[in-house]
């Protein structure tokens, strides 16, 4: 019975094929928004994510305190600090100083502006780098403060193209620097290109770059096992001694924590997310209203043939199942063509806006069911108006 009214629905929906595309069109919309909004909502949040991991995965940075404290500046870090985390700090895995400045990087007739960061090798670690080829300072390099250094991607195509820079040699502003490694090619952190740096020995940066002994900031990788936070309580505790803070004083240096600000901006990108496909789900409902719209016009044309069913022996029940199944298999046929629009419209977004597209099942199962669930809510009243006509009435009725 339920297979033969559906058939009788959907002839019915195809006589008036036009109409009940206008009916659905709500449902379309609706649909392909909440889940278009949905999708590049994730391709965001993604983006972000790996933004944050290209800084470095359950890392801290620590840096100085900004602006004016007291009348004085608060005083920069050194080498003293540094050796002081790694020796007195439980669970560190890497402490990476560094310092930083930027260059003309020049080679022939190419050149490129390049950020300059003097760190040790520690900060491969923290941050995860890979090698393309080459390899890492030697510790004579370190102590010796040579004028090597480690290139990103953006640097090499730029300066080298398709020759292999290990061994070569660039002018880096007025400092000649020999390429040790290259660095493989990371995703862009959205605030600068992390291909277009070049990584040199700290002491090198200090003395040919910025002209001082400071250390700008200082990366800690936390080891696998440790609680970030109490790592990070540890070295509050450490920096607040050796920069001889009393309890009343506040603290001189911030601790960027990579791990609490990846979640707390995944949980901003969640609710934005949540906020827009709820607006865009507003059309769901006008696309509900409109389904049980046409269904009581619907319900109007057909009284006649309603009249005579139930003449005949139909049950009200089954008039009530006809119709409400119509509603049912509208909505459905718009849910999934909402579906099919969201997901070429969603990933066409993300290609033209540069964003990862991350196809999510479950919101387009959810939205699709929620598409079928309007129909039952929305149908239902044209339905039982249907099986409650007075078949003498209906018969009646021109």
């Amino acid at each position: 019975m339920l297979f033969t009214t559906l058939l009788l629905s959907l002839r019915e929906i195809r006589r008036h094929i036009l109409r009940s595309f206008l009916t659905t069109l709500g449902i379309i919309i609706g649909v392909a928004a909440v889940i278009t909004m949905v999708t590049l909502g994730n391709g965001v949040s993604a983006s972000v994510q790996a933004s944050i991991s290209s800084l470095g995965n359950n890392t801290l940075t620590v840096f100085p305190g900004g602006g004016q404290r007291g009348g004085s500046y608060p005083p920069q870090f050194d080498n003293g600090d540094v050796q002081a985390i790694r020796q007195q700090v439980s669970g560190v895995s890497a402490v990476a100083p560094q310092a930083s400045s930027s260059a003309l990087a020049v080679r022939n007739a190419q050149n490129w502006n390049a950020s300059v960061t003097g760190t040790s090798n520690d900060y491969f670690d923290a941050q995860n780098l890979e090698f393309a080829g080459g390899r890492r300072f030697t510790d004579a390099e370190l102590s010796a403060g040579k004028s090597v250094c480690v290139i990103g991607d953006t640097i090499r195509a730029n300066l080298f193209a398709n020759d292999d820079p290990v061994g070569e040699r660039f002018r880096l502003g007025t400092v000649s620097c020999e390429v040790v490694g290259v660095l493989k090619k990371r995703d862009n952190a959205g605030f600068t290109d992390p291909n277009s740096t070049v990584v040199m020995p700290l002491k090198t940066v200090q003395r040919r770059f910025v002209g001082n002994q400071n250390v700008l900031a200082i990366q800690i990788a936390v080891a696998p096992g440790y609680d970030t936070a109490g790592v990070k309580k540890s070295i509050v505790g450490l920096l607040r001694e050796r920069r001889h803070l009393t309890p009343d004083q506040p603290d001189n240096f911030d601790i960027f924590d990579s791990a609490e600000f990846a979640s707390t901006i995944q949980n901003q990108m969640s609710q934005m997310t949540l906020f827009v496909a709820a607006i865009a789900a507003v059309s769901l409902l006008v696309g509900g209203i409109g389904i049980m719209n046409i269904m009581l016009v619907s319900v109007t044309e057909r009284t006649r043939e309603i009249g005579i069913r139930l003449a005949i022996g139909a049950l009200g029940k089954e008039v009530l199942l006809q119709f409400l199944v119509e509603a049912v298999a509208l909505s459905c046929l718009g849910g999934l063509i909402g579906v099919g629009l969201a997901f070429f419209a969603s990933w066409g977004l993300a290609k033209l806006a540069d964003l990862p597209f991350t196809f999510d099942l479950s919101i387009n199962l959810i939205s699709f069911a929620i598409s079928a669930l309007i129909g039952i809510v929305f149908g239902f009243f044209p339905a039982r108006r249907a099986a409650a006509l007075n078949p003498i009435d209906a018969l009646r009725h021109e």
